[in-house]
């Protein structure tokens, strides 16, 4: 399983994790939720914010945060396969 801090950049990617408490609550109230797909924007260096495309939306979320939310990469069984 990937996470959103290491998602290559330009990616998409189906969130499959998330946080609990208050950090998944604010997450949710930016539309960010299990079975949502996201493109990662850009991660900035030393542990800079993570931005993504949510919903037509750039939003940006901490380090701490992104490297907490769990996402499978698109396409990444059909590139599996296609590596054998």
């Amino acid at each position: 399983m990937s996470t959103l801090e290491t998602l290559k950049n330009g990616l998409d990617a189906t969130v499959i994790s998330m946080p609990s408490g208050e950090c998944r609550r604010r997450l949710e109230a930016l539309g960010l939720r299990e079975g949502k797909r996201v493109r990662k924007i850009s991660g900035m260096p030393f542990c800079g914010p993570v931005t993504v495309l949510l919903d037509g939306r750039q939003i940006a979320i901490g380090h701490g945060v992104a490297c907490r939310v769990g996402v499978a990469v698109e396409g990444a069984e059909e590139r599996a396969s296609a590596g054998r």
